[in-house]
């Protein structure tokens, strides 16, 4: 069973954070309450992306320390570096959304879009360095988390973001803490959701006991 973090709520931020920088409203985040087949079932579809939200324990660092031989470089892939602390998402929200630009519409003065545009053809690194110089997004970003609670209040622990999408086929996981995508296998549209809930599950399961998870699904509105 999922447990949703004590006094959080993604799905507001997220789409409040959608809103402001441009992306129409075709698509928006719902709350994914668990990740047995009965809880799935209750997330709209189609869905183009899961995030999931958890706490950074040893266990975590010693099993990433192992994954990286899973990690892709692929050109059809949009991946940037997280440098900056305390984004609230916002790395993994651009790779969800980044992902899936075909699915997607964008109003005509669109900071994301302008920021994607721009950073297509660059690298990982370089398009870090763009979004730590992009005034818009950081306003964006600034203004709905002055709105409500956006970070979880724990007794010194840390969490991440990742994000889960399907690119050509491909069940890739990005974490802006990586070098590059990590690739979990062949998906599709209609099963992404419960192919990355399947990997999801790996988290908690590693948590030994740990409940504190949130994750949300990019649905058609």
């Amino acid at each position: 069973m999922l447990k949703a973090l004590s006094k959080l709520q993604l799905w507001p931020v997220l789409n409040k954070l959608m809103t402001k920088v441009g992306v129409g409203e075709s698509w928006h985040f719902v709350d994914v309450l668990g990740f047995e087949a009965e809880q799935l079932s209750a997330v709209p579809k189609p869905c183009c992306a899961l995030m999931l939200l958890f706490p950074i324990t040893q266990e975590h660092d010693s099993f990433r320390h192992q994954q990286t031989d899973k990690v892709v470089r692929s050109s059809d892939a949009y991946f940037l570096k997280q440098t900056a602390t305390n984004s609230c998402g916002t790395v993994a929200l651009l790779h969800a959304l980044a992902n899936n630009q075909s699915k997607l519409t964008f109003e005509s003065a669109s900071v994301l879009k302008k920021f994607l545009d721009e950073t297509a053809k660059m690298s990982a690194d370089d398009r870090a360095k763009h979004l730590d110089k992009n005034q818009a997004i950081h306003e964006a970003h600034n203004e709905v988390a002055a709105q409500g609670q956006c970070r979880p209040e724990a007794d010194k622990v840390n969490f991440h973001f990742v994000a889960f999408v399907n690119v050509n086929g491909q069940l890739l996981e990005f974490d802006g803490k990586m070098n590059g995508p990590l690739n979990h296998g062949t998906t599709k549209d209609e099963t992404l959701l419960t192919d990355a809930a399947k990997v999801c599950r790996g988290f908690v399961e590693r948590g030994q006991g740990e409940v504190r998870f949130s994750a949300v699904a990019l649905c058609r509105a």
